[in-house]
């Protein structure tokens, strides 16, 4: 999504870190969070520390047993024919199962060798009750990680829930061997509060045959007062411009400015407002989508690193890991691509994933069970260029930008097979891929307005850096373009990339020297400029106000006032 001299740099640029350090290239080291030294900890192989919280250890061996099940199914789930298989007993994983009648253990002996050897499998479980104080530290509103190594492997439930989510490292599922599994089990701790654990034990490496028992290494309480979520913190400096006097009030250097072009700013960018960096390190970030919360997980963001060929994961407290890799190609010429990964992410209607795949020159949908649905790679028989930003219609129909900056030599590569770059519609049902518009040279950042009457899309054009505004018909098709904001003259290099729009219709474009804000009726509000500059952003958190921004090779956030529009 770079203008075409940047991405042959940053071609040529990662292809020799690549060969010269390929050591290097890590975003960061991936911890559990809360991260830092806790404020107090309470040990639960302590007597005194497990009193302190009403607790009583109780544990009990697991049974491989024979069971009934079905073979795989057109629908790839248990859904064939009966076959036999085996399962295990008991399952304990439920807040109110009744352990009254297993084996109560001191909490001393935690470290003794328990079930049988080779291959088997065990259950620790414990309630504790908050304390008012751990020493001398206050409990109320803290947040509290519960921590244990077993040797070898753990798989932890809290209050009878265990989240899974794609490329998850440790937390409630299996960390690493005897690597420390840490899960928060409240960011709002009160005095009294009451939660169940359940730990379910692994002897290991299974295929090992492993002659050793399970045992707890150790397992604590560790309570934070103000867990540390961003890498740092920058204080938005705001130039105030005043459009009457026509003067610019003089500002700190800052690596974080905000310029006030218009009074109405100030109804999107609350006082105080900062800029924090979640995240660096990496190649370089775009195509955000925050995934909402649900039920047995919290919501987090996904965001693509199309030239390290990834998808990231980063949770609100802190934690990042690679939520899918190969994200956008395994071909053999991988090496000759500058951005081979995926771009652009979002949410169907049911949560599911939707990516634009650079290398592999298409749009899928990723099904719950993981496998991946093409939803469009070629336009009448003619493979797309590189699918790069997308964005879903209430009805379900998805549209997209397809220029070719994924292709090795963007504009001029011989894998190229549609002579113009466009803005494409998969009908709601999948079955029909339309072409839209051909009028840009290089298709980038789209969006409806909040009532779906107009459609915005902008140009990756150094020479034409333009936003156009669409009538969106009833059949889903555009009409009556016009140029709706043109910023051809302003300074910097940078063309049009990502772009979004809040629940007002503002919209938010990365453009020349940093985001720009724009007001519906088409008038430039201001422009945020931060540490890196931010090529694609989305809307996040529980109440859509946090915009976070995938910058060149940082992920940052902003938090504003009006909401944005989510799929």
């Amino acid at each position: 999504m770079h203008r075409q001299q940047q991405l042959r740099k940053i071609s040529i640029l990662s292809g020799l870190l690549f060969w010269f350090a390929p050591l290097t290239l890590t975003a960061q080291v991936v911890q559990d969070p809360p991260f830092g030294r806790p404020d107090a900890v309470v040990d639960l192989a302590a007597r005194d520390s497990v009193q302190l919280v009403k607790g009583q250890w109780r544990y009990h061996d697991v049974k491989i047993v024979d069971a009934d099940s079905r073979a795989v199914g057109p629908d790839l789930k248990p859904s064939g024919d009966p076959i036999k298989t085996y399962d295990y007993a008991p399952y304990a994983g439920a807040a109110d199962f009744d352990d009254s009648q297993w084996e109560a253990i001191d909490a001393t002996t935690l470290d003794q060798r328990r079930s049988t050897a080779k291959v088997c499998f065990n259950w620790y479980r414990i309630n504790v009750t908050i304390p008012e104080k751990v020493g001398n530290f206050e409990t109320a509103g803290s947040t509290v990680a519960f921590e244990i190594v077993i040797d070898d492997y753990a798989e932890v439930w809290v209050n009878g829930k265990m989240p899974r989510v794609l490329g998850q490292p440790g937390g409630p599922v299996i960390k690493g061997f005897n690597a420390p599994n840490r899960v928060i089990i409240t960011r709002n701790a009160q005095p009294g509060q009451r939660i169940q654990l359940a730990v379910f034990g692994i002897n290991g490496p299974i295929s090992y045959s492993p002659q050793n028992f399970i045992w707890i290494k150790s397992a604590t309480l560790d309570f934070y007062k103000a867990p540390k979520v961003a890498i740092s913190e920058t204080p938005a400096t705001i130039i105030r411009k005043d459009p009457a006097l026509d003067e610019i009030v003089p500002a700190s250097e800052t690596p974080a400015t905000i310029i006030r072009k218009d009074p109405a700013l100030d109804e999107i960018v609350p006082a105080g407002a900062k800029i924090e960096k979640l995240a660096g390190g990496f190649l370089f970030t775009e195509g955000p989508i925050w995934v909402p919360r649900m039920e047995d997980t919290d919501g987090y963001l996904l965001f693509s690193d199309p030239n390290n060929n990834l998808i990231y994961r980063w949770t609100q407290d802190g934690q990042l890991s690679i939520f899918l890799t190969k994200s956008g190609y395994r071909g053999m010429d991988i090496g000759e691509y500058g951005q081979p990964g995926s771009n652009g992410l979002t949410l169907d209607k049911q949560g599911r994933l939707t990516i634009n795949q650079h290398g592999n020159r298409r749009v899928v949908r990723m099904e719950k069970n993981g496998q991946l649905t093409i939803l469009a790679d070629r336009y009448e028989g003619r493979r797309l260029n590189s699918p790069n930003d997308l964005v879903y219609k209430s009805d379900g129909a998805l549209y997209f930008t397809d220029p070719p900056f994924g292709l090795p030599k963007f504009f001029d590569d011989p894998r190229k097979e549609l002579p113009y770059s466009g803005v494409f519609r998969v009908s709601p049902d999948g079955k029909q891929v339309q072409l839209l518009t051909t009028d840009l040279k290089g298709p980038n950042g789209l969006a409806f307005s909040p009532d779906e009457k107009y459609f915005y899309v902008d140009d990756w054009d150094t020479e034409k850096k333009i936003i156009m505004r669409y009538e969106v018909n009833s059949d889903g098709t555009l009409s009556n373009g016009k140029v709706f904001f043109d910023m051809t003259s302003a300074e910097g290099e940078d063309a049009l990339d990502g772009m979004k729009i809040d629940q007002k219709g503002n919209l938010y474009v990365s453009g020349p020297s940093g985001l720009w804000i724009i007001s519906a009726e088409g008038k430039h509000l201001g422009t945020i400029v931060g540490p890196e500059h931010p090529h694609n952003f989305a809307w996040g958190d529980d109440d859509g106000k946090t915009l976070y921004l995938c910058a060149k090779t940082g992920l940052y956030r902003i938090r504003l006032k009006i909401p944005g529009i989510r799929p």
